[in-house]
């Protein structure tokens, strides 16, 4: 079937049961294109993208920069494997380099998504195994539970989701869950931790905060015992929570920070940068991957990094976020219970486990948002939001929240 037949072709569903892999769930809506924060599915019905890919469009669809630079580096030099360095991999690595405050001593690796980026900090937190009582002595690292880091084995070890992760065991050994409370770090944390790993929030446990002090604390208890503190900044980084990383909202600095979804604009694109002394940790040989860094996905990310910073769009997704609280808040739906996050990144408490409910009407009212738990909704539109989209918006989920007691 040609991409001209596809686009009118309403029976894709058993097409999609068919031949698509049993670990994804048949999808309600098949779109076709964007604009903007706008998507349209194959019937032509036009959404309002409040999700922006699960928090990786960051300049929205098709925006004319990314278009450009993609378009420009395909034709010029797509691939050309981890044997060869190119100009669009340094110029990235470089401004990854910059914006995070990483300095002279930072190094990048990158990788092709966020759960790569995290299998590269669990390989990072093994290779910190000298400990006081000498090699190998230094093992542990510590999680938090209900954090999401990835599928992949060695991320899935780290997310503290029993429900993922017991089809699959056993997992990576020495990986311990603690509850993300102050006095859990401080009775976890010891000489033989080697890293703990961190979301600065929890965006798939429905953007839960963590506890007032809690990086600043971790930062302490890692320095004094010589472990890592290892973010996972993959859904709040490049610019989603009004600063280019949240812990640049903390006063901290980490050894290592992962990060993906919108760095490069829907390109497929993971990176993990490390500070400090952690930069030397990684030796020739210890990792790899043949796609990571190649030039189409780092040209994709200069452009998506040049074109938040030409058009002040940190400052604007710390703004857009906190005018999207006040409508929501004016809105006075007795199902809302309250606001967590930061920036566009925004979870939606509800008083009810309705969320599936407010999102299935959502998207029929002609909306996209998510619900990652029964009593969340998820939004995270694209860091271009403006005022008509939040006044459209507002509208839509006014109406999207009025669901049957």
């Amino acid at each position: 079937m040609t991409l001209e037949e596809t686009a009118v072709d309403t029976g894709w569903w058993d097409r999609f049961a068919d031949v698509m892999m049993g670990s994804l769930a048949t999808p309600s809506v098949m779109l076709d294109h964007g604009d903007g924060c706008w998507v349209w599915d194959t019937e032509g019905k036009r959404y309002l993208d409040f999700l922006a890919g699960i928090a990786v469009n960051s300049l929205g669809h098709a925006h004319p920069a990314l278009v450009d630079a993609v378009s420009r580096q395909v034709a010029r030099i797509a691939h050309v494997s981890n044997y060869f360095a190119s100009a669009p991999q340094l110029e990235l690595a470089e401004r990854l380099r910059d914006i995070s405050g990483a300095g002279e001593t930072g190094r990048v690796y990158f990788a092709n998504s966020g759960a790569e980026a995290m299998e590269a900090a669990v390989k990072l937190a093994r290779l910190n195994s000298v400990g006081p009582a000498g090699p190998g002595s230094r093992r542990r690292i510590i999680a938090l539970r209900t954090a999401f880091h990835g599928r992949t084995m060695g991320a899935l070890s780290l997310t503290g989701k029993p429900v993922l992760q017991d089809p699959f065991l056993p997992l990576l050994g020495h990986v311990e869950h603690i509850d993300s409370t102050l006095e859990a770090l401080e009775a976890a944390i010891d000489p033989t931790v080697a890293a703990v790993v961190v979301e600065p929030i929890k965006g798939e446990a429905g953007v839960v905060d963590l506890p007032e002090g809690f990086l600043q604390k971790a930062r302490e208890l890692t320095t004094r015992f010589g472990a890592l503190l290892i973010l996972d900044e993959i859904q709040t980084g490049v610019g989603r929570t009004g600063s280019w990383f949240a812990f640049q909202q903390h006063g901290i600095v980490p050894d290592a920070v992962a990060v993906a979804k919108g760095i490069a604009g829907g390109v497929p694109m993971g990176a993990l940068i490390t500070f400090g002394s952690a930069s030397g940790l990684f030796q020739p040989g210890s990792h790899g991957t043949t796609f990571g860094g190649n030039p189409l996905a780092t040209a994709a990310g200069n452009a998506v990094l040049a074109e938040i910073e030409r058009a002040g769009l940190v400052e604007n997704a710390a703004r857009r976020g906190e005018q999207i609280r006040d409508g929501i808040r004016s809105l006075g739906s007795p199902l809302v219970t309250g606001l967590r996050g930061r920036g566009l990144l925004i979870g939606v408490g509800l008083a009810e486990p309705v969320a599936s409910t407010v999102t299935a009407k959502a998207l029929d009212l002609g909306l996209i948002v998510n619900a990652p738990n029964d009593s969340t909704i998820r939004l995270a539109p694209p860091l271009i939001v403006g005022d008509e989209e939040i006044r459209v918006f507002l509208d839509l989920f006014r109406s999207a929240l009025e669901v049957p007691a």
